[in-house]
């Protein structure tokens, strides 16, 4: 009895002193919360001596000249971030006079009562100061004048008064237009003349397949049209013809046609004696004929065509860029030559497309058009007039792969075979590496990027930006003063990448400028986005939250100019401000 008293004893005493050690420990832990939460970091906050502040803004360009310089080249046709234009222009502006008492203007209060009530609806995502947007204006009011009979509301959406609607519809570029069948949405990527609205929307709203009763009518088709799909069926009416309509409905471009008479079909390159129902396209191309061997449904028929209607190599052009980017065959060959060079790389390429019908699209870009060629060059990190052969998977991951050695049908052959395999090591863009890189923030290349972002032994803090980006100019000091604050902390790296000349597959930017954290010991994982207020306050607690390698920053202990070290540090400051925004 004495003994289980004396047992019950000790394990009370055990569990006080246990109690107490973790009370203890807690405190411990709270009491060093509350220490970060108290650290007085004011001192991060603290003005720049003002010479060393003008410094850092000396040479960058002036925001208001370079937005009309911008405008002259582009006229907003990218304008991904048309929440930052600035509204004071408007006052300045005024749109031209059209007459669009046809066309409907949508706000959010009405937006969906007149999708709802209208089966169908082209709507127009527009900025008032984008000349583009401007062009299409006359075209748009004519065509909503044409088609009010019909039955179809065109429409208008101030994208940059209403934003909320231009990000529900992902509108990243001026116009952008939608036609909507029964609420349903389709991006309008066709001609912006008058005559071009009208014919596809009357192509979307009417039959879609026309019926060749006639060898008149055939001869007449085969020589006015450079591309139509003919079906040869057994009736003009019924369960076949519905699902050729159908599928007419999904392509653009191409003209459905439908027969009975074996003469006519016989005309179109379709055996008479044929099972029906039997299909062709025809195209005034090298390729002039595609027979369809599928089963005969609207799904098949529309893929067949969309993978068929391009020729073997497709110039690239205003037009011609959402037929490629919207074929179900995602992977590309792109050729870029000169105007010069066409007529002797052009044959190659054609023969070479031959091989991977079906797998792959090849397209020609020429070099020397500044209106196209070249910002497509210029995207893709194509520099210089020698013929090369660029290998692209797309917009899903939008890797890319270059050609080494001559452009030949058997080199493009056995490239086209190793990209269709994955063998291929991703071409990236990258500016050379600088000559010096000692500034308190660090410049990061595409080459270079393994070497510092990807260090395992230091924390990251990235800044992508865009040398022409406002948003990234008015971070800047910011940015120049959280790394010089920083600059004593070995384990920690500062550091930004042009992301307009420099791509690298873990560097992902959704818009300028993307800010991106690489903790050290964890670079297989994705990078954390940074999401806090642009201060070096809100910065310097992120980094204390998220770094792998636990730091302290002190306070200075003198900020006077008369100390030797506090000279120091200035000019150290004025000389990484130089060396940053020369690369801006």
């Amino acid at each position: 009895m004495l003994n289980r008293r004396r047992l019950v004893v000790f394990l009370s005493l055990t569990t006080l002193l246990l109690l107490s050690s973790f009370s203890l420990t807690l405190c411990k832990k709270s009491s060093q919360n509350d220490n970060d939460d108290d650290e007085d970091l004011s001192f991060l906050e603290e003005p720049e001596d003002a010479s060393t502040s003008h410094q850092a803004h000396a040479n960058l360009p002036d925001l208001d000249q370079f937005g009309d310089d911008e405008e002259e080249d582009d006229d907003g046709d990218d304008f991904g971030d048309f929440s930052g234009f600035d509204p004071h222009s408007d006052e300045e502006f005024k749109e031209p006079e059209v007459d669009e008492k046809d066309v409907v203007v949508l706000k959010e209060r009405n937006f969906t009562t007149v999708i709802e009530n209208n089966r169908f609806v082209m709507v127009e995502f527009y900025a008032p100061w984008c000349g583009h947007c401007q062009a299409l204006a006359p075209e748009y009011a004519a065509a909503a004048t044409e088609l009010k009979n019909d039955g179809v509301v065109l429409a208008k959406v101030d994208a940059s008064q209403e934003n909320e609607l231009a990000h529900e519809y992902d509108v990243q570029g001026f116009p952008t237009v939608y036609f909507f069948i029964d609420g349903v949405h389709k991006p309008y990527n066709g001609q912006r003349t008058k005559d071009g609205l009208v014919t596809w929307i009357k192509k979307k709203i009417g039959p879609g397949v026309y019926n060749i009763t006639t060898l008149d009518d055939a001869e007449r088709i085969l020589t006015s049209e450079t591309k139509v799909v003919l079906g040869f069926l057994d009736s003009l009416v019924g369960s076949e013809s519905d699902e050729l309509a159908a599928a007419s409905k999904l392509e653009d471009g191409v003209n459905f046609y439908q027969t009975v008479i074996p003469n006519v079909a016989k005309l179109f390159h379709i055996d008479p004696n044929a099972k029906r129902p039997a299909l062709v396209l025809l195209k005034k191309e090298e390729e002039k004929l595609n027979h369809f061997d599928g089963q005969f449904v609207k799904a098949a028929i529309a893929d067949f065509v969309s993978s068929n209607k391009l020729p073997l190599v497709t110039t690239f052009t205003r037009e011609t860029g959402p037929v490629i980017f919207e074929s179900p065959i995602k992977k590309q060959l792109l050729l870029f030559v000169t105007s010069n060079d066409t007529e002797n790389f052009i044959p190659v390429f054609q023969e070479a497309a031959k091989l991977f019908k079906g797998k792959l699209i090849f397209v020609h870009v020429q070099l020397d058009n500044e209106d196209v060629g070249k910002p497509v060059a210029d995207y893709f990190g194509i520099s210089g007039n020698a013929p090369k052969v660029l290998a692209f998977t797309g917009n899903d991951d939008g890797r890319k792969f270059l050609l080494g050695g001559e452009v030949t049908v058997d080199n493009i052959k056995a490239f086209g075979e190793d990209f269709l395999e994955n063998k291929l090591k991703p071409f990236l863009k990258s500016d050379p590496l600088p000559e010096s890189n000692d500034g308190d923030v660090k410049i990061v290349v595409g080459n270079s990027f393994d070497d510092i972002v990807l260090d395992e032994s230091k924390d990251v803090l990235l800044e992508i930006y865009a040398p022409w980006c406002g948003h990234c100019q008015a971070l800047e000091p910011t940015y120049n003063k959280l790394a010089k604050h920083l600059r004593s902390i070995d384990s920690i790296v500062i550091a930004k990448m042009d992301g307009t000349t420099n791509e690298h597959p873990r560097a992902k930017s959704d818009g300028f400028p993307t800010l991106l954290f690489y903790p050290a010991g964890k670079k297989s994982s994705d990078p954390i986005t940074v999401d806090v207020d642009r201060t070096v306050v809100a910065f310097y607690k992120f980094l204390k939250k998220h770094a792998s390698i636990p730091f302290q920053l002190t306070k200075p202990t003198s900020t006077s100019k008369t100390d030797d070290s506090g000279s120091s540090d200035i000019k150290q400051s004025e000389s990484s401000s130089t060396d940053v925004k020369d690369e801006l």
